[in-house]
């Protein structure tokens, strides 16, 4: 599955890929904020996240931006029973918007997947992506929740978030 969004382009990761997703995500400010990326990243982890399979449920991409190559990751993923959205933007590329507009991306191919609702989350340390969640349109649920930081060792306050998918409707003419 791939996706262009107005300045973005999101696509599977394939093996190759490795030496760009190592050299965004090995950023201790970066994997800081993701909950399943172990610290230290190394090779090892870039080579395993490149070759992870794609469910064709809930799809996960890299972001490209042409001229540059790979600045982030974006997509779906299965968190207590429901489709959770997840991103990381390369150090060098953030506050430019793209986590925002690669996340409507995502919530587009969720929407046409056949989702009705989402779920994210932000440990509560990085309020930066509380601002992007809230300009998809997610809402605050109010719960605090700890979550797993693998790269942190610990467990680590998480601000819930969800976004319900409206069904698109097609409105009938009204009749003269």
């Amino acid at each position: 599955m791939f996706h262009r969004s107005e300045r973005l382009f999101l696509r599977p990761a394939w093996p190759e890929d490795w030496q760009a997703i190592w050299a965004g995500v090995c950023d201790e400010g970066v994997v800081r904020n993701l909950a399943r990326a172990p610290w230290p990243y190394g090779e090892h982890d870039a080579r395993e996240f490149a070759g992870l399979a794609q469910d064709q449920y809930l799809p996960h991409f890299l972001i490209t931006l042409p001229g540059s190559g790979v600045i982030g990751s974006a997509g779906l993923a299965e968190r207590d029973g429901a489709a959770e959205l997840g991103y990381w933007i390369a150090r060098s590329h953030w506050g430019r918007g793209f986590a925002t507009e690669a996340g409507r991306s995502v919530i587009e191919i969720a929407r046409s997947l056949g989702h009705r609702r989402l779920k994210a989350g932000h440990f509560v340390d990085n309020p930066a992506s509380g601002k992007v969640l809230r300009k998809l349109g997610f809402r605050p649920t109010g719960a605090l929740r700890l979550r797993f930081s693998r790269a942190r060792g610990c467990d680590v306050p998480s601000a819930e978030f969800e976004l319900e998918l409206a069904e698109p409707t097609c409105q009938m003419p009204q009749a003269a």
